[in-house]
């Protein structure tokens, strides 16, 4: 075979040619792989943000809060009020096993909060110390209202951040001082700082937690709460409970068991079980752009391989007269094809990686922002390029079988 100066230059062009086209296909790779990597990472930094909202809550909690029947029922006309007693909390302890936590709620909101010359608007809620079962605090100073504030009836209360905030500007630990709410004065003996946005009759920031009986006395509730929380025993669900607990309620108060207006009733396992399908569905969308991006920039790259081998057919035939077995040209091809992949894939992954750095910095710089997660592991990125490893050998497979059928005759008659 005689190799001539036009023979070298063919080879070549083609050469420049699928480098260009290369860097084409080797992009469809690099947005596929980005595109995965980036929805995962954001699709988990999200999730944190929006659960970071029922920090502290109880998965399995019911609140529930009288108001005016919406049906007549035995004689009695539609429009009706009533209220929650303490009875009704009895009711609830005793005749529904299930449950494992019921806890009234008495609350006074628009109050006036005032240490020295510092003044704020403060919600107060008078609770029982298993109320820490309903919504978690975080203390950052002190405790939490207990058992002995309730019997004894102590006048403590735990105060939320804004309230600590703007009472106590310097950020001192405030337990022992004694704060002014109202007609009365109160020793705060904790802060909690939670920092959910679920909150229960006022937000937990610019709450004043008291002792129910001394919300009781001072605000004049008698036998009468606003709110009554449960929570359900490992294993229950408080949804199969419902229409239990609506029937002992109603026949305690007189009204229609099936007037969903009378009582409310504020599922939270509803909720974050929405908010787990919620993101059940959003992995399967961010995995189905993921890979199907991914599979077009491979179908390109096996394509792209194809056209290189039939350009260089020349160059194969060469190779092959002069002694290249056709493992070495398989082998050349796929070592191409992964080269290709693996390093556009690469790329990917690194502004993949750079973009989401730069997205939790801005979601994590806000002031009252909870710290979120934005990355994708070490080991996801692993499996990423291994992922990118196996598709470039199962796309450089059919231009390769292409290759080793090229027989140095057939290459010489292309020439």
């Amino acid at each position: 075979m005689r190799l001539d100066i036009d023979t070298y230059r063919e080879i070549a062009d083609s050469l420049v040619r699928n480098k260009s086209r290369s860097l084409l296909t080797g992009f469809g790779v690099f947005w596929g792989i980005f595109m995965l990597l980036f929805l995962m990472g954001g699709g988990q930094g999200l999730k944190q943000v929006i659960s970071s909202n029922f920090e502290g809550f109880a998965t399995n909690t019911a609140i529930m809060f009288p108001s005016n029947t919406t049906k007549p029922w035995k004689g009695l006309k539609e429009g009706r009020s009533w209220d929650f007693t303490f009875t009704d909390v009895d009711r609830l302890k005793y005749m529904v096993p299930e449950l494992e936590t019921v806890t009234p709620i008495v609350s006074n909101w628009g109050q006036e909060a005032v240490h020295g010359a510092n003044t704020v608007s403060a919600n107060v809620k008078g609770v029982y110390a298993d109320y820490t079962k309903i919504e978690e605090p975080r203390i950052k100073f002190g405790r939490y209202i207990n058992d002995s504030d309730v019997i004894q009836e102590r006048k403590v209360c735990v105060i939320g951040k804004r309230i600590w905030t703007s009472l106590f500007p310097d950020g001192q630990d405030p337990c022992g001082t004694f704060i002014k709410v109202g007609p009365v004065y109160y020793q705060v003996v904790g802060v909690d700082v939670s920092s959910g946005n679920i909150s229960i009759n006022g937000s937990a920031d610019e709450a004043v937690i008291i002792p129910l009986p001394i919300a009781q006395k001072v605000y004049h509730r008698g036998n009468n709460v606003d709110l009554i929380c449960v929570t359900g025993r490992s294993g229950v669900h408080l949804s199969s409970m419902e229409d239990r607990i609506r029937q002992l309620l109603a026949r305690g108060h007189n009204f229609d068991p099936n007037d969903r207006q009378a009582l409310f009733v504020v599922n939270t396992e509803q909720m974050f079980s929405i908010v787990d399908n919620l993101f059940t569905g959003l992995n399967f969308l961010i995995w189905l752009v993921g890979l199907g991006t991914i599979l077009a920039g491979i179908i390109g790259v096996s394509n792209i391989m194809m056209v290189t081998v039939k350009e260089r057919t020349t160059e194969i035939g060469i190779r092959r007269a002069i002694g290249a077995t056709p493992r070495n040209i398989l082998s050349q091809i796929i070592m191409e094809s992964i080269s290709l992949t693996l390093v556009a894939g690469s790329f990917g992954i690194v502004f993949a990686v750079q973009l989401l750095r730069l997205l939790e910095k801005l979601v994590n710089s806000r002031p009252d922002a909870t710290p979120a997660d934005f990355q994708v592991s070490f080991w996801t990125a692993v499996a990423a390029a291994l992922l990118l490893t196996l598709l470039g050998v199962i796309a450089g497979l059919a231009p390769a079988s292409r290759a080793m059928a090229i027989k140095p005759v057939d290459a010489m008659r292309d020439e």
